[in-house]
């Protein structure tokens, strides 16, 4: 019991001095960390104090660089403006020395002035007494004069104008003339197309007389027959194994003409027999107008025509126009169109189907009322839908007014087609009206002695009174008259127009 009491009181003593000696190890440990944080605050702020007044230093030298440079810049800027300022002195004692020389000079000119003004109003007076004195020896005022001279330069500027308007049109004229020469020689010269005349008959050769007599039948029966179903006339006369046909329309005359021949060819020829046949050669009429239509159009290369057009081209070809075959000249007309829109830079496939088309109307006009070129455009527009084309249609021969380059080519291609030599066959009735037309066209003008329409109407001369035209009058003339020849004339090809004025003067000598 006393050991237990003894032992803790020893373990108690030991825990005493173990927690004394552990504070006061913890003191000493504190007091050397302390001092170790006292050192090194104190080195610290030595170091802090060395950077401060090295800062400072650097602060000091630095400030003392600045006022330094400021005070140089000052010094700099200083001088600078006291040169300036005398500089403006300089200048302004220039202005004021000029300001005085311009204020002398105003004087000066004040004066002149009205040492002008002084002169002006003598002479003035002096003029007056001129004109006053020119009016009392010429007898004329000077508005009188004024409105002479007036009157003479209006005179010479006219003639001046007209003069110079007579050489432009003359330099246009002759360029436009070069370059249309130059196209449609072109043109024209890569064209070769067969001129055919058509008649009003067609001729059937007969195996034998006797094969006449059987045409006629008993008492006439057959040829009648014949006559009333196709519509012709059937010629049977002392010409050796032959019958002609005779009619205006060439429709009838080929449907005759096939229906001939199978008859001729079959042996068997009587009414019912005619009737049967005549039925079968309208089938082989109409089956060859499609043929040509088509071959037509497949020939200048146009595509894609209504079969109703088609059928219309094809009937062209029974179809005759002052003796011009009229399907053979809308072909032409296509060629011709399409080189010429080749040469300029034109849509080539539109002139073409202009061209093709732009008669198409003269298959219908027996049928249909108006000119044929508004026919053939209305029938453009209702199968085909081509506005560009039923224009050129409408305005190749002059119906329309002209505006589309389309139109201008169609009109020079039918135009060069229809007046070629031999293309068309002209009665010596209209030849002669013609001619009376463009003699009284160049008589209706005023100051006109005689006109004589030659060269077969393609030149008109003109002599006028030289009295009453002259020079720049007869130039005039000429372009009123060809101005009046187009508007009221229609003519193939271009009419030449020249205007003469002769003066003669005679003296005898004694």
């Amino acid at each position: 019991m006393a050991f237990s009491f003894l032992y803790f009181v020893v373990v108690g003593l030991v825990l005493i001095l173990g927690l004394l000696v552990g504070y006061f190890a913890r003191q000493v440990l504190a007091n050397q960390q302390l001092r170790s944080a006292q050192n090194e605050a104190k080195r610290l702020l030595d170091e802090a104090t060395a950077k401060y007044e090295e800062m400072v230093r650097k602060a000091r030298d630095e400030a003392v660089k600045v006022r330094q440079a400021s005070e140089s810049d000052s010094r700099e800027r200083r001088y600078e403006l006291q040169k300036m300022e005398r500089r403006f002195n300089q200048k302004e004692e220039r202005l004021d020395r000029k300001l005085e020389s311009v204020e002398g000079r105003e004087r000066g000119l004040a004066d002149r002035e009205k040492q002008l003004e002084a002169a002006k109003a003598q002479l003035e007076e002096i003029r007056n007494k001129q004109l006053h004195q020119l009016e009392l020896i010429s007898g004329m005022s000077s508005d009188e004069a004024r409105q002479e001279l007036l009157q003479a330069l209006e005179e010479e500027m006219s003639e001046e104008g007209s003069r110079r308007v007579r050489e432009w049109e003359e330099r246009i004229k002759d360029e436009i003339d070069d370059k249309a020469r130059e196209i449609l020689a072109t043109t024209i010269q890569r064209c070769a197309t067969d001129v055919v005349s058509e008649t009003t008959l067609s001729v059937v050769p007969l195996p034998s007389d006797e094969m006449k007599g059987r045409l006629i039948g008993r008492e006439g029966r057959n040829i009648r027959a014949l006559e009333q179903a196709t519509g012709v006339d059937l010629v049977i006369d002392d010409s050796p194994e032959t019958v002609t046909i005779s009619t205006f329309d060439p429709l009838r005359r080929e449907v005759a003409r096939v229906a001939l021949t199978s008859l001729i060819l079959d042996g068997r020829i009587h009414p019912a027999r005619i009737e049967e046949v005549v039925g079968k050669a309208k089938s082989e009429v109409e089956t060859m107008i499609r043929t040509e239509g088509e071959r037509a159009a497949s020939e200048v290369g146009v595509q894609g025509l209504h079969p109703e057009l088609i059928k219309l081209l094809g009937r062209l070809k029974f179809r005759s126009s002052y003796g011009q075959n009229v399907l053979i000249h809308s072909l032409e007309v296509a060629h011709l169109g399409g080189m010429l829109a080749a040469e300029i830079g034109a849509d080539v496939r539109l002139a073409k189907k202009a061209g093709l088309l732009h008669d198409i109307g003269k298959a219908v006009d027996h049928e249909v009322d108006g000119p044929h070129a508004s026919i053939s455009a209305d029938l453009i527009k209702q199968w085909d839908r081509s506005d560009e084309v039923a224009q050129a249609a409408a305005e190749h021969h002059g119906e329309a007014t002209t505006t589309s380059a389309l139109g201008f080519i169609v009109a020079t291609a039918d135009a060069i087609s229809g007046s070629r030599l031999g293309a068309r066959r002209e009665s010596l009735e209209q030849y002669l009206k013609r001619i009376e037309e463009l003699e009284n066209v160049a008589n209706s003008f005023s100051g006109v002695e005689k006109a004589f329409a030659i060269q077969a109407g393609r030149e008109v001369r003109i002599l006028v009174k030289p009295e009453l035209v002259d020079d720049l009058g007869a130039m005039r003339l000429a372009r009123d008259v060809v101005q009046k020849i187009e508007d009221t004339l229609k003519y193939p090809g271009q009419i030449k127009v020249t205007v003469m004025r002769e003066t003669r003067a005679v003296d005898y000598a004694k």
